[in-house]
Order: C-alpha cells, then sequence, then structure tokens
C-alpha cells in the first residue's frame, strides 16, 4: 500500500506543483471535430502489435456495483509502456426512478511523470474503437478474397463497422439485417448506403443476409444468440462484440467446438466472454482453444486460419484500445 504519512499539510513546493499541471479536457463537440484527422484503424492495430510484443499490459476489466441495484461503474485500463502512458476509461451506468444515464471518460497518465495528461469525454471514441478492432480482425482473419459481407445489426456500432471494414476487401455485396432495419428513416438508410461504398442493401431476411457470406459481422446488443450452427454454410469468419450484460453471446456458445476461435486478448477474454464461459461450462471447449489474438496475429507469432473451418473472433473491448485512441487524439488536439 502507498500512502502519504502527513494527510494534514502539503508544503509549498508541492502545493506549487499542484497548481501548475495542466491537464486538457476534450468534450464530445472537441472529439467530433478532431476524429476525422486520426486514423483509429492504424492507431489501434499498432497498439495491438505492442501488446504482442510485451511492450503494453492489458489488465481485465474492473466492475464496481453500486448498492441496491443502482447501477455500476466498469473500468477498463491499461498500460502502454512504449508510448509513454497510462490510461483508465471509467463508463458508470446509473439507474434513476426513470430511465438510466450512461457516460464515459478516459483518463491519460504519463509513465514518465505520472502527471495526467489528458480527460476526454469518451462515448463517441468507444464507438470508433470498437469498430476499428473489428476491422483489424477482419484484416488479418477473412480470407483475402472475400466478397460477399454480411452485417447483423442496424444500430450504431453496425454503421461504424461498415465504415471500417469497407475498404478492407473488395466487396461485391453488403447485406445488412436487424430485427428493425425495416425502421429505419430513409435518411439514415442512405447513411449506410454511402458507407457501404454503393453496394450495401437491406436484406429482407436474416438467412438471405447470411447467404454465401464471407465474413459476418454481428453488432446486436442481443444477450442471447442470434446465430447457430444451422445458420452458417461454409467457412466464414463471424465476429462478436455482444454486450457486458452477464452471460451474453451472439452465437450459440456449442458452435466453439466446431470453429477456429481467436479474440482481441485471450488473457482478458477468454475465460470471460459469455458464448466462452458457457462453452467451457458444458464441457464441449475450453480456452486453452483459442488460437491466437490480435496481439499475436499482427506480429505474425500465432497460426491463421486454415480455411477448413468457420472462423470466430470474440471483442470485448480492452482498456488500451481506449488508451490508444485517446492518445492519437490528444496528439491530433496538440499539433
Amino acid at each position: 500500500m502507498r500512502y502519504r504519512a502527513n494527510f494534514t499539510r502539503q508544503s509549498p513546493s508541492e502545493c506549487n506543483a499542484l497548481r501548475s499541471l495542466k491537464m486538457l479536457t476534450l468534450s464530445q463537440d472537441d472529439v467530433l471535430k478532431i476524429l476525422p484527422k486520426v486514423d483509429v484503424f492504424t492507431t489501434v492495430e499498432a497498439m495491438f502489435g505492442a501488446l504482442g510484443r510485451g511492450e503494453a499490459v492489458q489488465p481485465k476489466q474492473v466492475q464496481t456495483l453500486f448498492p441496491g441495484n443502482k447501477g455500476d461503474y466498469i473500468n477498463y485500463s491499461g498500460v502502454w509502456m512504449s508510448a509513454g502512458v497510462y490510461g483508465l476509461k471509467t463508463s458508470p451506468f446509473i439507474v434513476h426512478d426513470k430511465g438510466y444515464t450512461v457516460t464515459a471518460w478516459t483518463l491519460l497518465m504519463s509513465t514518465e511523470t505520472g502527471e495526467p495528461m489528458l480527460l476526454v469525454d469518451s462515448s463517441r471514441l468507444t464507438l470508433e474503437r470498437t469498430a476499428a478492432t473489428t476491422a483489424v480482425a477482419v484484416k488479418y482473419l477473412s480470407k483475402k478474397e472475400a466478397k460477399k459481407l454480411a452485417v447483423i445489426g442496424s444500430g450504431a456500432q453496425a454503421l461504424a463497422h461498415i465504415r471500417y471494414v469497407s475498404g478492407l476487401r473488395n466487396w461485391e455485396s453488403i447485406k445488412v439485417w436487424s430485427l428493425n432495419s425495416s425502421e429505419l428513416t430513409a435518411e439514415k438508410q442512405e447513411e449506410f448506403k454511402r458507407a457501404g461504398n454503393g453496394v450495401l442493401e437491406f436484406a429482407p431476411t436474416k438467412e438471405i443476409a447470411l447467404e454465401e457470406a464471407d465474413v459476418i459481422l454481428l453488432c446486436t446488443s442481443a444477450a442471447s444468440a442470434v446465430i447457430k450452427a444451422c445458420d452458417i454454410k461454409g467457412s466464414p469468419l463471424i465476429t462478436s462484440i455482444s454486450t457486458n450484460a452477464p452471460g451474453a453471446h451472439e452465437i450459440d456458445p456449442a458452435m466453439l467446438a466446431n470453429m477456429e476461435v481467436y479474440c482481441d486478448c485471450t488473457a482478458t477474454t477468454a475465460t470471460v466472454a459469455g458464448e466462452m464461459k458457457l462453452a467451457a461450462q458444458s464441457g464441449c471447449w475450453s480456452p486453452e482453444m483459442v488460437k491466437g489474438d490480435l496481439g499475436a496475429l499482427v506480429n505474425g507469432s500465432c497460426p491463421v486460419p486454415t480455411g477448413d473451418k468457420p472462423v470466430f473472433f470474440r471483442s470485448i473491448g480492452q482498456g488500451l484500445e481506449d488508451v490508444a485512441v485517446a492518445l492519437a487524439v490528444m496528439k491530433e488536439f496538440q499539433k
């Protein structure tokens, strides 16, 4: 335990140091102005490369529950030593009498001076880093000749995912389906189509969306499976982000036994992700069967998919993703 022996008085030099401490604070509006100048994909890819080389450390998420079922805080932290930064994103879910509040803020601190450098509203950054992480997985795990993309979901994450993967392969078709995709406004549908570079269409059914898909992006808030083995033909790449709900999963856990499984970070995901926990509990799969994670894939230190089985990639969201993107935003702001 580290603590100050005398809590009652600080020296003049300590008081002066505190007064001279300068920390950049960025709002959501600031972030939206800066983001178009930031290469989020390359930033996230570089961070995972550093993690795979041992230049960064990714702890597990920490959840702090409020008493009386009034909500929680989930804390995502990480240290990217070669970039000189430690960071913590804290995201509360606060329950009110009517409704709830969800926010996200990231604090960056220097690993050289120990001083805070940035406090940034991370609501939009969370959206971007999540989609960029999936895109890195698509780059390394999907077949080079992949032509058909299916997206299950029609919310903000689905749209962001399409933006990030649209240029990774020469897609001939992008099909989007969700339970409420037919309710999207004409303006929102047009936004999806622009992101899909002219080859995107909304499928009338899930079955049509998945037909002959080479890559399937699951971007839902479902707590239980939206994909089962009977839905899949051939050996596509399936990516999943799911939700933070306990045991949440977007594919049938039993499917893992017949898939090549990868994740964002093996040390933090393989025993936590809903379908992985459920599959392990049933005895049909174990965390040791994960073939690799993004750090290993970026560095070429794990096997790539054989192409003989469907491939599954699971992301739960890592603190280092938040740290990396917040750092890139800070540097762009300071130019």
